[in-house]
């Protein structure tokens, strides 16, 4: 692999191997079997095996309570971009999305036909960079020649960058693999990789054997915060629009349940993750979880026809991304503006 990050695949590669790819995903993922085809009473959902309030409302089946003569097809993905490829593919109605796959998916002259509607976490200690122990690695620094893992096209692979920057290192003073998070963990244990950059629950595990150099939380607390969001397709915007504020009043429920009944969500964590309850209270505690009325803050989403300031986080992503050559060009404000979807915000989440 080059010794700097390489390209991701470009968009016209996408679009001819979405449709098989993100097919294949849904029909070997869907945790119903994936019975999510034919007529328009129908919900696809691509969740991350990561500790949220998404895993609550599936594990709850809030949505199938709420919408009972709908189908609903819950399908787990492993990383944004084969989120990206998925809603290329026309494969999902609604995502859970890293906001860095979010701003590489509406850049380009055939973004993606998504907008973002509400933000399931902010990244904290739940995503981090790890050295092996014995590499002699103890600063970010200390990575100069190095090999490092991270999933492309990710949050953890934006953070790295910044993390490097930060630091005073180029992209191409590493090098950089792009892998998932259980190839991460089998190149970690072969010893192929110095460090990485990935999230719960194969963080943790690197952890036991690695000195932890930063964090998401840190970065995000130097200017460059990452977000784990939700995005549904332009598709069911049009054709279903009552569907996304009902599955938004059930994300809200389930972050108030978050802080309401702590011992319930842990124990739904766990069965979700296959887990210990020690384990996924631990998980849980990493992450930050915002408010419905923080969601729909100034601060953050905002609402109709007055965008929060993580319009400027993701213009700020995408600047970033195209300052690092890794999409062709930054999308301007006025695109992130419009790949939003903040109809009925705030109170729809009450």
């Amino acid at each position: 692999m080059s010794p700097s990050p390489a390209h991701g695949p470009s968009r016209r590669l996408l679009l001819t191997g979405a449709l098989a790819a993100a097919s294949a995903v849904v029909t070997g993922c869907s945790s119903d079997g994936g019975g999510s085809s034919g007529g328009a009473k129908r919900l696809r959902i691509g969740y991350f095996a990561f500790p949220s309030g998404d895993l609550l409302v599936k594990n709850r089946k809030l949505l199938e309570k709420a919408l009972p003569d709908y189908t609903i097809s819950w399908v787990k993905f492993d990383s944004g971009a084969s989120v990206n490829q998925a809603f290329l593919g026309k494969s999902l109605d609604i995502a859970a999305l890293g906001s860095s796959p979010f701003a590489r998916g509406v850049s380009g002259s055939s973004p993606i036909p998504y907008k973002v509607a509400f933000v399931l976490d902010v990244a904290g200690e739940n995503e981090a960079l790890i050295a092996r122990k014995g590499s002699g690695i103890s600063e970010v620094k200390g990575l100069k020649g190095r090999t490092i893992g991270t999933p492309f096209a990710s949050t953890s692979h934006y953070s790295l960058l910044a993390a490097l920057e930060q630091a005073g290192l180029k992209p191409s003073d590493v090098k950089l693999v792009d892998l998932q998070p259980q190839a991460i963990l089998a190149a970690w244990q072969r010893g192929d990789v110095d460090a990485a950059y990935v999230w719960l629950p194969t963080l943790d595990e690197l952890r036991a054997s690695g000195t932890q150099l930063t964090s998401s939380k840190k970065i995000g607390a130097a200017g460059k915060p990452t977000l784990d969001l939700a995005v549904v397709s332009e598709e069911l915007i049009a054709r279903d629009p009552r569907a996304i504020d009902v599955w938004r009043k059930v994300e809200a429920e389930a972050l108030r349940t978050l802080t309401s009944d702590p011992e319930g969500s842990v124990k739904a964590i766990a069965a979700e993750l296959g887990i210990s309850a020690a384990d996924a209270k631990a998980q849980l505690s990493q992450g930050v979880f915002l408010t419905p009325r923080q969601v729909a803050s100034a601060d953050w989403l905002g609402t109709e026809g007055r965008p929060g300031k993580l319009l400027d986080y993701l213009t700020d992503t995408g600047e970033f991304l195209a300052g690092q050559k890794q999409i062709d060009a930054a999308p301007s404000e006025d695109v992130v503006r419009k790949a939003f979807y903040l109809k009925g915000l705030p109170d729809v989440l009450k």
